[in-house]
């Protein structure tokens, strides 16, 4: 019976009229409403997050158009079941006009069975739907992405997630037999991360978890039924790389709050704990660098810490670092510098070493002038003495410019005063 599916099944739109959310796609203005007006529909590839309609889509405009809809799986499906769609679509009669194949977790897809596609794509044999959660700029074959456009499906907002729970409500006829007041949507919301087939099953499930045909739908209610974390968060996906990015951004911009925010959602999530750590050292240095020596050190120390204490606790150690390095000055000159040298050393070659740094551990090496004319440094007052530590080729380049802060800035007056006007650093 059609009652015994899923809520989210059941509540699958029937028309593009129905579709909540995509207006930028599918809205009076929208791009694909205007192919479809045209009636030219280009191949494409549909991103975006679980639960915001990629196969309902796919089938709607399939249905609008009146073409043939073949629909795959990445997961069950082959170089043969391609091939075998392929030859169906490029037949006679019912299947000769313009077969959409809809691929589902088109990610999945190996590079051999995306190959198989290209032929029919290029052709226009069939008009692919693919569908991904995943950036296809990075899982999809550049010869198959440039013959397709790229679609972005964005997270229902909890003003399209309430409208979609309000219509079920009053179309679903299991629902209808019950009399729902909800009276809390937090938990319910946060369950559902944007995703419209979790919100709806969730929904189902504390209608069924209530005896009787009275239900109130409280927060209470949802954790009691939901029983798990409400944040989705993929470690080998998208998620995984958009998080850590938040992360790493909010601490760069001395942003403790958000920086924490986006921790607990890594830890929420069960992101490894040394991955974490790993990637503040490297901000450590590249963002904070002699701003905050002391940084490196602590997110250093950080890393080892997590690694002796474990989990759960480690998460405190985390959040310690986290604060600490939102809160610190922040440079980047030791970065640049270190790219400057590089991009110098790519440009000039191999400069040869001047003679007077030259090792000389032999008596020919010192009678070819290896070492000759070098000034010990401690011996110079100050623990320093004038000379040339670069090539002549490139002698004053400078490639280190301390950053606007307190520590560097005494830096800059330090090297200053020993160099003078050898090495010009700006603002005098």
């Amino acid at each position: 019976m059609e009652s015994e599916a899923p809520l989210a099944e059941r509540m699958r739109p029937r028309t593009l009229e129905d579709v909540v959310g995509q207006d930028h796609l599918i809205g009076p203005a929208g791009v694909l409403r205007k192919a479809l007006a045209s009636g030219v529909l280009p191949s494409m590839i549909l991103w975006g997050p679980p639960g915001v309609g990629k196969t309902t889509l796919a089938r709607l405009v399939a249905e609008r158009l009146g073409r043939p809809f073949f629909t795959l799986s990445a997961i069950s499906s082959g170089v043969k079941d391609v091939r075998e769609v392929i030859d169906k679509a490029g037949g006679q009669g019912l299947f000769s006009r313009s077969a959409i194949l809809f691929i589902d977790e088109i990610h999945r897809f190996s590079k051999a069975q995306q190959d198989s596609l290209l032929g029919a794509v290029e052709k226009g044999t069939i008009t692919l739907i693919g569908a991904t959660t995943e950036n296809p700029g990075f899982e999809v074959i550049g010869a198959l992405l440039s013959r397709c456009q790229v679609y972005v499906l964005k997270p229902l907002d909890a003003d399209q997630l309430l409208a979609l729970l309000h219509r079920a409500m009053e179309e679903d006829e299991l629902l209808k037999s019950k009399h729902i007041t909800i009276q809390e949507t937090t938990a319910l919301l946060r369950a559902s991360g944007g995703d419209a087939r979790r919100l709806l099953n969730t929904f189902a499930l504390c209608v069924q978890a209530t005896p009787g045909t009275a239900v109130t739908i409280t927060d209470a209610l949802v954790r009691e039924v939901v029983q798990g974390p409400a944040a989705r968060y993929d470690k080998q996906g998208d998620q995984h790389y958009d998080i850590i990015s938040a992360f790493i951004k909010s601490i760069r911009g001395s942003d403790p709050q958000a920086a924490v925010y986006w921790l607990a959602r890594m830890v929420a999530g069960g992101e490894d704990p040394k991955f974490i750590a790993r990637r503040m050292v490297i901000l450590a240095s590249e963002d904070i660098g002699n701003a905050d020596p002391n940084a490196l050190l602590l997110a250093t120390t950080t890393m080892q810490a997590v690694q002796m204490i474990g989990w759960p606790e480690g998460r405190i150690v985390l959040s310690q670092c986290a604060v600490h390095l939102a809160c610190a000055p922040k440079s980047n000159s030791s970065y640049l510098a270190i790219d400057a040298a590089l991009a110098e050393v790519e440009r000039s070659g191999d400069l040869p070493v001047p003679l007077h740094l030259r090792n000389a551990p032999t008596n020919l090496m010192k009678d070819l002038g290896h070492g000759a004319g070098y000034a010990y440094s401690h011996e110079g007052e100050d623990h320093f003495i004038p000379q040339e530590y670069l090539p002549e080729a490139i002698s004053g380049t400078v490639f280190y410019r301390p950053a606007a802060n307190r520590r560097e800035l005494a830096s800059k007056e330090v090297l200053r005063k020993r160099w003078g006007d050898k090495y010009p650093l700006g603002g005098e």
